[in-house]
């Protein structure tokens, strides 16, 4: 007989033992997913959907796997009918999928065969952000946060599942708002969480106020629901997505560091995040859009009252290259999403790129004698420069003109299916790179935007412990951004920092083209175009062997490798 165990439905409620029954029952359901057919040799056939592996299920001193989670905030409806579950959108993000991004994985396997003397310092700043519920953890039991070796990419470490996971449910809803207090150690990882707390105590923070019967949480997941204001501040997203890494120089010192990315910083000198008039946006309202009206956030209790301003977990953003290459490698890499999931992100991603970061434009198109000019200008709709973040992304103009006879009388900016731009400097050579125009008059010039990385030595590297200066930083500015005061860290590099016409929200590029005796009317085409892992990136790794370096370098081999369409415009002068 069991004493002291509650007699009423009541007193099991107020225990939380009835909800951690609940959430349990709901967590084995959750937990099972039926596997796909197979040939007989445990792969799908051709063209078949696969399920994925079901979400992650553990349980640490300060975090539990989302599967825990999801045992009751899934199967969540919108006013509009949408399925806005959580844990489905979540699945297939590049933030659940962190630590097991093929590329990342190659990129710390290549760092630290570069500096092997500094693999503690590579793989404790690296898993901070791409396996930070492993990280902290790791800390917290006084172990070392590492990758490699015996590190978390082993299956025998203890942690291993935990660094797997990703960005994780219960590591963004944990970090506190000392990041308000401190922005500027709150970078490069520096997020808090309160590790001095045990369950049901431990404070994990949500949006709405007012949290609704918190036993449920505390009784089922060991967790305190706390309205916390700070969890809508663009400066929680910062702590990991403003990123300084070591510059180390040709002898293996540790000189300085380097801004690898820094939007955080570029939306604050923006219109976006200068909190001066109407346009403020935070990296939550866009790339977390709305629900269609309100949301039941949790499927339990049935009378739980719909939240308004329901943000949605699809954490949308740049990288549709990497999200296909997961698709195409789901059992490979182990992911819990499935085809599915993916083709939702993919569509989701597409859609974001062509309509919410930058357009496209030609005017004053006029031909003179045998000379045909025109203007291109691009225009920017994020709060941040464009491309985004990590150096290995780059835009680019892809310009045709076409005669009477629908002959081409001039192209530049044109691809190959290895996403290698003709007429791009540094993809005939990686060691050099395509300089900014402002004007352009012959095929072998194209308009690339971009980011390059210098060494300490003053040459171009791939390898992210030798940047030390850009050597060119053409991205374009978000609206309001002023590059003459620009801060050093977020600063334009190289000739578009004397261009004019290269000024807060846009850049303007003139083409004069020699038509050489061709007939019109002539017909110009433009499109923006994007790759998230560019050629030269990809190439210095291919150069390279490891694990994981192969591994990628193989699914890089068979990706489609055709950029992303960011706009087009098409116009015909006579």
């Amino acid at each position: 007989m069991i004493t002291n165990a509650p007699t009423s439905y009541a007193s099991m409620l107020k225990s939380g033992i009835l909800w951690s029954l609940i959430a349990a029952l709901l967590l084995i359901v959750a937990s099972c997913v039926m596997p796909p057919p197979d040939n007989g040799d445990g792969q799908p056939p051709d063209n078949q959907p696969v399920a994925g592996a079901p979400l992650a299920s553990y349980q640490t001193d300060h975090f539990v796997g989302p599967s825990a989670c999801a045992a009751c905030h899934s199967d969540l409806t919108d006013e509009g009918g949408h399925d806005v579950s959580i844990d489905k959108a979540w699945r297939a993000t590049p933030m659940a999928n962190a630590a097991k991004d093929p590329y990342f994985q190659a990129a710390v396997e290549a760092e630290v065969a570069a500096e092997p003397a500094l693999a503690a310092v590579i793989e404790d700043t690296c898993s901070k952000c791409h396996s930070p519920a492993a990280h902290t953890q790791a800390v917290a039991d006084g172990m070392t946060a590492a990758y490699l070796g015996d590190g978390f990419y082993n299956e025998a470490n203890d942690l291993h599942t935990v660094a797997m996971d990703g960005v994780t449910c219960t590591v963004c809803h944990q970090i506190t708002s000392a990041f308000q207090d401190d922005p500027e150690s709150s970078f490069s990882g520096g997020y808090v969480i309160d590790t001095s707390t045990t369950a049901p105590d431990r404070i994990i923070y949500g949006p709405f106020p007012d949290p609704v019967q918190p036993e449920l949480m505390r009784g089922a997941v060991g967790y305190t629901p706390t309205y916390g204001t700070h969890i809508s501040d663009a400066g929680l997203c910062a702590t990991c997505h403003t990123l300084y890494t070591p510059t180390v120089d040709a002898g293996g010192n540790v000189v300085g560091q380097f801004p690898e990315q820094t939007p955080f910083l570029e939306w604050q000198q923006s219109n976006f995040g200068d909190g001066v008039g109407n346009d403020d946006r935070t990296c939550q309202s866009c790339h977390m859009p709305l629900a269609d009206g309100a949301v039941a956030i949790s499927k339990l209790p049935n009378n739980l009252t719909p939240r308004e301003m329901f943000y949605q977990h699809v954490f949308r953003g740049g990288n549709r290259f990497m999200l296909k290459m997961l698709r195409n490698n789901i059992e490979a890499l182990g992911l819990s999403a499935s085809t599915e999931n993916f083709d939702d992100a993919i569509a989701i991603t597409a859609d974001f790129l062509q309509n919410n970061t930058a357009e496209v434009a030609v005017s004053d198109a006029h031909v003179e004698g045998s000379t045909l000019d025109f203007d291109v200008t691009i225009t920017n709709l994020c709060g941040h420069k464009f491309p985004a973040s990590f150096p290995s992304r780059r835009a680019w103009l892809h310009v045709t003109v076409t005669n009477s006879g629908g002959a081409t009388v001039f192209e530049s900016g044109a691809w190959d299916a290895d996403g290698k731009i003709t007429g791009d400097d540094e993809d005939v050579d990686i060691s050099t790179f395509e300089v900014h125009h402002d004007e352009i008059t012959s095929e072998d010039q194209v308009q690339v935007y971009q980011s390059v990385m210098g060494n300490t030595d003053g040459n171009v590297t791939h390898t992210l412990l030798r940047g030390h200066v850009y050597l060119k930083d053409n991205r374009i500015l978000p609206v309001g951004f002023d590059k003459a005061s620009a801060t050093e860290d977020t600063a334009v590099n190289g000739a578009a920092a004397t261009d004019d016409d290269f000024v807060g929200g846009s850049d303007t590029v003139t083409y004069e083209i020699d038509l050489g005796g061709a007939n019109g009317p002539f017909t110009i085409s433009v499109e923006l175009v994007y790759q998230s892992v560019s050629y030269p990136f990809a190439h210095d790794l291919a150069e390279q062997t490891g694990t994981f370096i192969d591994q990628f370098n193989t699914m890089f081999d068979e990706a489609d490798k055709t950029p992303v369409q960011i706009g087009s415009v098409e116009t015909t002068v006579q």
